[in-house]
Parts: C-alpha cells; structure tokens; sequence
C-alpha cells in the first residue's frame, strides 16, 4: 500500500491540518488569554509539535516514492528560508520557550 493511500496516515494528516489551523486561530487571541490560558495553549502547541515531528518522521523512514518526495519537497521549500524541518522545530521550541518564560517573569 502507498504511503498516502493508508487510513492512519490520512486520518493523522487531516488531524494534524484541523488542529494546527485552530491552535493558530486561537493564538491570534494569546494576547487576552489569562495566565492559565496561555499556560494551556503552549501545552498544545507543544503537543502540536510533537505529533507533527513524529509524523514527519514516518515520512522519512518511509520506503514509499511519494512519501520521500514529499521530505525532498520540505526540505527544498525550507531551504529557500535558510532553514530545514531541525531548525524550524527548533525555531519553534525555541519559540515557545520564549513564551513560557515570559509568562514565568510576569507571573
């Protein structure tokens, strides 16, 4: 079966657009959040990440031509901002680091 033609891959896909779109909906009101809501959308984010990476993992480890592609792809457009799929996770972690410990200071 082709990478794409599995039900776990289009189900974590479709989940992972879904829930990305509405954290980032919801992150345009970060600035209202009380102390507890923003504690709890960092969380999410974080969770976020880490199903994303773990999702882009099995494309890397895939044997499937699309699925490799797919990372070539990535990595290309990544590379035209002078990052690749490490840096931009650890641009994000860096990020919500960021976001944690302003919330700290200010608490």
């Amino acid at each position: 079966m082709a990478f794409f033609e599995s039900e776990i891959v289009q189900d974590e896909a479709k989940r992972l657009f879904t829930d990305y779109q509405q954290l980032m909906q919801l992150g345009s009101e970060y600035g209202k959040f009380d102390r507890e809501g923003k504690k709890l959308y960092i969380e999410r984010m974080e969770e976020m990440m880490e199903r994303y990476q773990v999702f882009m993992k099995r494309f890397e480890l895939s044997e499937d031509f699309q699925a490799k592609l797919t990372v070539e792809q990535l990595r290309t457009q990544l590379g035209q901002f002078g990052l690749t799929p490490e840096k931009m996770f650890e641009q994000m972690t860096l990020t919500l680091e960021r976001m944690k410990n302003q919330l700290e200071a200010a608490g």
